[in-house]
Formats: C-alpha cells, sequence, structure tokens
C-alpha cells in the first residue's frame, strides 16, 4: 500500500471536509494509499514541506515571500470561508472604523485576505481599526469575548455556522470574505524538492479528494451528516442551510482551479504582502492531473 503524509494548517470546513469525506467513505482505501493525518497548524514551514499540505493559501503565501516551491494540484474552492462577526449596533464593513477586531495574524493566509476586504471597504487595517491579533483557529473565544464586549467583531471560520451563531446571539454578520475576495484555495500542494507531484501516493490523494468533491454535489444528505462532525453546535437544519449557500454552490467539481481568478489573486496578495508577483497562476496552479516536474 501507498503511504503519504498529508497535513492541514487550519480547522473546519474549508480546510478539512473534503479529506475527511474521503476518508470517512473509504476513498483513501480504494485507491490503496494509507493517509497519515496531521495537525500542522502550527509548524514551520520547513517541517511543513516536507509533507503534502491541504492549506494553499499558506502554500501560496510562503512561494511569494520566502520562495519555496509550492505547486498545488487541485483546489476545492475559490471563495474563502471565513466571516466577520459583530455586536449590535454595527451592520456593515465600515462600522469597523474605531472597533476592535479579533483577526488573524497579517502573515496568515485568512489574516492576509482579511486585510484585502479591509482595504477594499476602504479601511485601513493598522490605522483605522483596533486589531486583537489571535491564533488562527482560536474561534471559541472570540465568542467569549464578544459576548463579554471585549472585543467588538470577529473574523471566524468554517468551525461554525456564522448565521446561525449571529442570531442565537443577537450579533451581525457584517461580510463573507467570499463576497470580496476569490482565491483558489484548499486542496493539496507539494514542494517538489520533498515529494514530486506526480509521485503515486500524491496522485492517489488527488484522485481520492477529486472524488469527495463529486460526493459534495451528488450526495448532500452524506454531505451534511460529515459537516455536523465539525459543527456540534448546530443542528442540521442550519447545517443543511449552510451546505446549500456555502458550500454545494461554490466547492468545484473537478478540482480544477480557475487560472483568472488565481491571476488577479496572486496579484493582491503580493500587493498586500509588499513583494513581487514572483509567481504566475499556470505555474502555481496545476490544472492538469499528470505533467512534467514542477518547480
Amino acid at each position: 500500500m501507498l503511504t503519504i503524509d498529508l497535513a492541514y494548517v487550519g480547522r473546519g470546513l474549508h480546510e478539512e471536509l473534503v479529506a475527511y469525506i474521503a476518508d470517512q467513505e473509504g476513498y483513501y482505501a480504494d485507491e490503496a494509499v494509507h493517509v497519515a493525518l496531521h495537525d500542522g497548524c502550527t509548524w514551520d514551514e520547513e517541517r511543513l514541506r516536507r509533507c503534502a499540505t491541504i492549506g494553499l493559501g499558506r502554500a501560496l503565501l510562503s512561494r511569494l515571500t520566502d520562495g519555496t516551491p509550492w505547486v498545488s494540484l487541485y483546489v476545492n474552492t475559490d471563495r474563502p470561508l471565513f466571516w466577520f462577526l459583530a455586536r449590535p449596533g454595527m451592520t456593515s464593513l465600515a462600522d469597523l472604523a474605531g472597533r476592535r477586531l479579533a483577526v488573524h495574524a497579517p502573515h496568515t493566509a485568512p489574516g492576509c485576505f482579511t486585510r484585502i476586504v479591509l482595504r477594499k471597504a476602504g479601511l485601513d487595517p493598522d490605522r483605522d481599526i483596533h486589531t486583537v491579533v489571535r491564533r488562527p483557529g482560536d474561534y471559541g473565544m472570540d465568542l467569549r469575548l464578544l459576548r463579554a464586549g471585549e472585543i467588538d467583531a470577529a473574523v471566524v471560520g468554517s468551525t461554525m455556522v456564522p448565521e446561525a451563531v449571529a442570531a442565537e446571539n443577537g450579533w451581525n454578520v457584517l461580510a463573507w470574505i467570499g463576497d470580496h475576495f476569490r482565491i483558489p484555495t484548499v486542496g493539496v500542494a507539494v514542494d517538489p524538492t520533498h515529494i514530486h507531484p506526480d509521485d503515486p501516493a500524491v496522485q492517489a490523494v488527488v484522485r481520492a479528494h477529486r472524488r469527495g468533491l463529486r460526493a459534495i454535489h451528488d450526495d448532500p444528505d452524506t454531505t451534511v451528516r460529515h459537516m455536523r462532525t465539525f459543527l456540534g453546535g448546530q443542528t442540521e437544519d442550519e447545517a443543511r442551510a449552510h451546505y446549500e449557500k456555502f458550500i454545494a454552490p461554490l466547492f468545484t467539481t473537478d478540482g480544477q482551479a480557475d487560472l483568472a481568478a488565481g491571476t488577479t489573486a496572486i496579484t493582491t496578495v503580493a500587493a498586500e504582502l509588499g513583494v513581487p508577483a514572483a509567481v504566475t497562476a499556470a505555474r502555481f496552479y496545476r490544472t492538469a492531473p499528470t505533467g512534467p516536474r514542477w518547480s
């Protein structure tokens, strides 16, 4: 049997759903590949690059800032699943001016995406907002701080159904990042220095994940059942509504990246990071299942 190490670098449906379906539905086993899934959220880049990784946003940032030659082999979606949750009295991103916002660090992928969206809304994330930087995925603490009034808003990920959480607490969803910024994100990427893109184990994982993508569209009931593993605080109806709005219509069926969206995203991310856009979308997002060595 083939073996491979696969690391996720974020938590929630956005990052883990397709891999979870592939594992739980036996798609890895059908491909005769044993996948060791690792929590790489706190790993440094040197350790992470020795695995295949699910997090394409982090891989792109690494390629742009330190030249690590990551290549993406397929993508799940180009609409990042992060939302701005806010206490009463705020109804738009403009209302964040002068407020306390819990957010990911600027050098992380969700932090970078958040800053891009804030700038589009006419806000300088360094001057117009009081940012409270916290570790990625620590959304439970964000909810506690919101309830206590210690922060005014938070950027949260897909460990919850934001609309349901907002309704329960009398809060507002100010914006969904995927409405304002598109970037082919979440899938499988490898650093060819350590793992060849055409390695049989890598290709087995890609096939299993593409099968998982098809299952998301073909089998809503099974998908919602698996989603509830991540959404323990929400009802089945809430999970299904989330599936129908954010998962089914926005996840790809074949894992192919939209290179036009990728080109715009790379230029925008590089500008936010203050670095050259040193890789093209066609070079970073592989759109064919097999091909030449990528670097």
